[in-house]
């Protein structure tokens, strides 16, 4: 940038007025599409940056997306930041994360402390739901919320239809002449493993032959997908293991290997998520693909419809991808 150079200097260049620079810069639509982009022509030939705190004065706005997420440890989080930003750099906005350690008093606090410091935010829902956290966020700036169940109660959601998801990986496990699939659930109280729960329960009743539940809890972490294969092989193992995430799935792997049970040769294996490292464990994971950078790529791109002042759908459902793989090929 050349050393001095102010916003009065790019409105000179420009042959306009300092407020249309202003208006340029800040997207307000009261300026013409040709003069918008001869501003921005001169703001790159004089390598102009605004000063952010008077450009926050005078347009009312902080370019930047709050997200709030239950953790930001572990790759379905990692993906789902990597998404919303790749879309925020798109737009020259920035990002303020957070975490609630899937604490609802802590979401709370986390959303009030984002007052005057961001133009939207992004909220993943919390174990028990958002009905105690969503009246913390800031008055009048725009919510949007990813996961959970469909009631958006006016915001913007973005749902993965878990239900749907659960069947399709429950139906393909309970094929191949199989008698019995066990299911390693997620936390009792959340949401997303509640309805994955749900799918398994319907995809065995629906199935041809009878196959009895067989429930072991977990907690969607990889420690406890490998405590549910110990428990698993200590009762005989079932035919099939249908963890209701892939963390969850990656630790079962390991937990079967230790007590010497093959995948798939003894037992087939699936997740949930399709988070990337599933492609590379041995063998390769079955599981429901869920496009998470793209959930949160919509995400940000649906703050900034809001911020725009445009209405968006609110509500849109993700329905999981089968992807079969190694870890549940039919056995010879």
């Amino acid at each position: 940038m050349l050393k001095g150079v102010t916003i009065r200097d790019v409105a000179r260049a420009a042959d306009v007025s300092v407020a249309t620079v202003s208006r340029a810069l800040n997207g307000i639509e009261k300026v013409a599409s040709p003069t918008r982009d001869h501003v921005l022509k001169i703001v790159d030939e004089l390598d102009y940056v605004p000063h952010s705190g008077a450009r926050s004065l005078s347009s009312q706005r902080t370019d930047t997306i709050g997200v709030l997420l239950p953790d930001l440890h572990g790759e379905f989080f990692s993906e789902l930041i990597r998404g919303i930003d790749l879309a925020a750099r798109a737009r020259g906005l920035h990002l303020l994360l957070s975490s609630s350690h899937g604490d609802p008093a802590e979401a709370a606090a986390a959303l009030r402390a984002m007052r005057s410091r961001v133009d939207s935010i992004i909220m993943m829902s919390l174990n028990a739901g958002n009905d105690a956290v969503v009246p913390a966020a800031p008055a009048g700036v725009p919510l949007v919320l990813l996961g959970g169940n469909r009631r958006s109660a006016g915001h913007a959601s973005f749902v993965i239809d878990n239900y749907a998801g659960a069947f399709a990986i429950t139906e393909h496990l309970a094929s191949d002449g199989k008698r019995s699939v066990a299911f390693v659930a997620g936390p009792a109280d959340n949401i997303e493993a509640k309805e994955r729960l749900r799918g398994y329960r319907a995809a065995l009743k629906r199935a041809t032959v009878a196959f009895p539940e067989w429930i072991v809890q977990g907690d969607f972490g990889e420690e406890s997908g490998r405590e549910a294969a110990r428990t698993l092989t200590a009762a005989g193992p079932p035919d099939a293991i249908f963890c209701a995430n892939d963390m969850m799935a990656i630790g079962c792997l390991e937990g079967l290997r230790d007590t010497g049970i093959t995948v798939p040769g003894d037992v087939a294996l699936a997740g949930f998520d399709d988070i990337p490292i599933t492609r590379y464990v041995n063998p390769p994971l079955t599981t429901a693909a869920v496009p998470i950078a793209e959930m949160g790529r919509q995400a940000l791109e649906c703050c900034a419809d809001l911020i725009a002042g445009r209405k968006p759908e609110l509500q849109h459902i993700f329905k999981p991808v089968l992807v079969i793989r190694a870890s549940s090929a039919a056995r010879s």
